[in-house]
């Protein structure tokens, strides 16, 4: 089976800003870029973990980093005037949904203000291309019911961070048609499932929660078995995200909503995950909790993803086994004293090679 990658031709010397770039998918995704032979631009807070995957695979060192918050309206537009991107990925965001219920006024300000800001900010940047606004699965009104998620169905949110997100994409939309389709720039929304992979160091995150409790010997507290989830390994929605601006750029009618997510029969329980995990890692011990505690969350979501496979040629490359296998493999390699970013450049060196 032939499945589209990156092409390394068409990312070369293009001028490139990632936004979240400190973030976790931010440092991966800006580490492949630089792999491709992309210039790239970051903007990012400072990292919000110890340890951060930034930190550690030196990412500033492979970018033109600016440290900045996307809420900061005059200082987003004079960067971006600065930089003048011909492709942008948008990540920044506040990306937690138990800390929305802590820090809703934060959660709206930074998913929703922060976007329009971008946005704003892309107005009148001639060589800008196309974008890629990276949202989240949960922007659908979730009726906790068996069938995947469309792109055109209803747009919702429980949470503050699931309802700033489900915002966010009314932004974009209203963006797209009102501005950036005049100006030449296609867009694009990417609504992606949970990501596993080497470096996730985020409070309230699975794997990284279990890392941090077997790695000293705790018995990690696990909230929701029974919840169910797209897992994927970070480097397949990246891989999507790389390829649908490449399309963009080429056919610019591409512009709109795509999910992004394993297939139907890699959705699995929260307990299937943890006990794969702890299967490779050799150790670790599990405490199942049998009554829900704290906010809503979501227990059921699957995406459809058939547009990104007939459309992009996007499809999975990894089964939940080999996504859990490499995840835990890189934590347990990292903790052993290896080299972060050549255990990144590794599973990417993997990950192209597949297929």
């Amino acid at each position: 089976m032939n499945i589209a990658r990156p092409d390394r031709n068409f990312w070369k010397g293009k001028r490139v800003l990632v936004t979240g770039q400190t973030g976790f998918k931010g440092s991966w995704l800006t580490l492949w870029l630089h792999r491709l032979g992309a210039q790239v631009f970051g903007i990012g807070i400072l990292p919000d973990t110890n340890p951060s995957l930034f930190e550690l695979a030196g990412i500033r060192e492979l970018c033109e980093s600016h440290f900045c918050d996307i809420r900061n309206k005059e200082a987003l537009l004079k960067l971006i005037g600065k930089i003048q991107p011909e492709l942008v990925f948008h990540l920044a965001a506040q990306p937690l949904v138990r800390h929305s219920y802590l820090e809703p006024v934060e959660t709206y300000s930074t998913n929703v203000m922060g976007t329009v800001h971008l946005l704003e900010a892309l107005r009148g940047v001639t060589c800008l291309k196309a974008a890629v606004m990276v949202t989240t699965d949960k922007v659908y009104s979730n009726n906790e019911w068996q069938w995947p998620y469309r792109e055109d169905d209803t747009l919702g949110g429980h949470d503050p961070y699931s309802a700033s997100k489900a915002a966010s994409e009314l932004v974009i939309n209203s963006y797209r048609n009102s501005f950036l389709d005049q100006q030449g720039v296609a867009v694009a929304s990417a609504r992606a499932g949970n990501v596993i992979g080497g470096g996730d160091w985020s409070a309230d995150r699975l794997i990284p929660d279990a890392v941090r409790s077997w790695q000293i010997g705790e018995v990690l507290e696990v909230r929701r078995p029974e919840a169910v989830r797209p897992w994927q390994h970070v480097l397949e929605p990246l891989a999507g995200y790389l390829i649908l601006a490449e399309k963009l750029w080429v056919n610019p009618e591409l512009a709109g909503a795509y999910n992004f997510g394993p297939s139907k029969d890699e959705v699995v329980t929260v307990k299937d995950v943890i006990e794969l995990a702890r299967k490779v890692y050799s150790r670790g011990t599990v405490h199942y909790k049998e009554n829900m505690i704290g906010p809503h969350e979501a227990g059921l979501l699957v995406l459809e993803t058939s547009k990104v496979r007939h459309i992009l040629g996007v499809e999975s490359s990894l089964i939940l086994s080999q996504a859990i296998e490499i995840t835990m493999e890189w934590y347990r390699s990292q903790t052993d004293g290896f080299d972060a970013r050549k255990l990144c450049e590794n599973d990417i060196s993997f990950y192209e090679a597949l297929h």
